[in-house]
């Protein structure tokens, strides 16, 4: 068994400030003795519009975001060595759909226990929805898809599938990685509270009974400005392979936490081998393969 940490906080606009509560997650993360941590979708900021985003991800704090999560890495005693995964933004080589502007990237990087970054994914799904009552949300706009699925990359934890937010409503992009090996699938969020309250738990059980790995989503909770005109809905989650949920943070305030889980695929070799559904898959009716 290995121990895994999940961070969880309220990301603003203040890169500066989101990175010192980064690090100070990782630093517990290490204390406590886990392997890895996972951080939710956006840690770098929340921006109130889409020219702000744009402002921020070219500022000198978005480069230095990434150094600082590095060098708190690298700074960890060997015997307490952490790997991070987290979700940033970049600039994009392509312009908006409506404007001339240049369009971003939304990323997550694994970084490993030298501070190194491993491997980078891109979201591939992007969240474009008219919530009832809520937020309009149009990330095909200012966000440019990304192309690929990462194949899993190995980890202290097993082998990780990379995956974003919204991406885990597509069941297909799951069972592919698990199709390329994962064990664990990362999906990093900011839900918002409409969906979350209706979908986080749900969408996170389905996703680990589906195809027989370790489910983590690590959120962004809370209010992300003064106004409260986004706000995400938190509840950072670890399920197991049987879809039991081993840890989840409260909705109590916007405090930065952690919650842990041990990782034991000895569950993983037993849940696969009771009920073998890669063996009984049918490709031969539904005429492709994951």
């Amino acid at each position: 068994m290995v121990l895994t940490a999940v961070g969880q906080f309220c990301a603003t606009n203040n890169i500066y400030s989101n990175a010192t509560v980064v690090c100070d997650l990782i630093q517990r993360a290490s204390a406590m003795g886990a392997k890895c941590l996972f951080l939710p979708e956006a840690s770098d900021y929340i921006a109130g519009s889409s020219a702000e985003s744009l402002e921020l991800v070219r500022s000198p704090q978005a480069r230095e975001f990434v150094e600082r999560i590095q060098e708190a890495v690298r700074q960890l005693p060997k015997n307490k060595s952490v790997e991070v995964s987290v979700g940033i933004h970049e600039i994009a080589n392509t312009v908006c759909v409506d404007h001339d502007k240049q369009r971003l990237k939304n990323v997550l990087l694994w970084i490993d226990s030298n501070g190194e970054v491993k491997k980078s994914y891109q979201k591939v799904h992007l969240f474009d929805v008219d919530v009832p009552n809520g937020p309009i949300l149009r990330e095909s706009l200012t966000v440019e898809p990304g192309t690929e699925i990462v194949p899993p990359i190995d980890t202290a934890i097993g082998k990780v599938g990379l995956a974003i937010c919204y991406d885990i409503r597509f069941p297909e992009m799951a069972m592919r990685l698990r199709s390329l090996g994962a064990q664990v699938l990362a999906f990093p969020s900011a839900f918002t509270v409409r969906t979350g309250m209706a979908h986080w738990e749900v969408l996170a059980r389905a996703r680990a009974i589906d195809n027989q790995c370790y489910v983590i989503m690590p959120g962004l909770v809370g209010k992300h400005d003064l106004e409260g005109k986004r706000q995400s809905w938190g509840h950072s989650i670890i399920v197991d392979p049987w879809g039991t949920i081993l840890a989840q943070a409260p909705d109590t305030d916007a405090e930065p936490r952690i919650i842990v889980a041990d990782i034991d695929h000895s569950v993983t070799k037993k849940v696969r081998e009771n009920m073998p559904l890669w063996e009984q898959r049918r490709p031969d009716v539904f005429g492709y393969q994951v």
